[in-house]
């Protein structure tokens, strides 16, 4: 298995592990009947419950970027050290940026946001 597919192995499991940590956020929040229904009228989640449930959706729209690009990488044969690294680049940022993103720190989150892009772009420019 490629860096870069293992990489994307350890992303959807960081994905799934925001999933489950924004679900027992809001679980706590307003109690698990309410999430059970229709979720009609459901106020928004606040604090770092919000934040978790915020950083979570991040992730899955970053996850549509980074796992064509892993998977492109594969098929075209272009597997290298800079894909590699890139892949490892934005997990970790990933990672961070989950952290981060929970505890509430804005200006570090943004800047560890960037770091992950630039893991992204590195594997796109060894696709050109």
């Amino acid at each position: 298995m490629s860096l870069g597919f293992q990489m994307l192995l350890w992303s959807v499991a960081l994905a799934f592990i925001q999933m489950l940590v924004a679900v027992s956020g809001c679980i706590l929040q307003v109690g698990l009947p309410k999430l059970a229904g229709s979720r009609e009228g459901l106020a928004p989640m606040t604090g770092g419950v919000g934040r978790s449930q915020r950083a979570h959706l991040n992730m899955l729209e970053n996850l549509v970027l980074f796992a064509p690009l892993v998977l492109i990488a594969d098929i075209a044969n272009r597997n290298n050290a800079v894909t590699g690294l890139g892949a490892q680049i934005f997990f970790w940022a990933r990672l961070v940026y989950a952290i981060v993103y929970i505890i509430g720190i804005p200006w570090l989150r943004t800047t560890v946001w960037g770091i992950s892009v630039v893991g992204l772009v590195m594997i796109f420019l060894q696709l050109l």
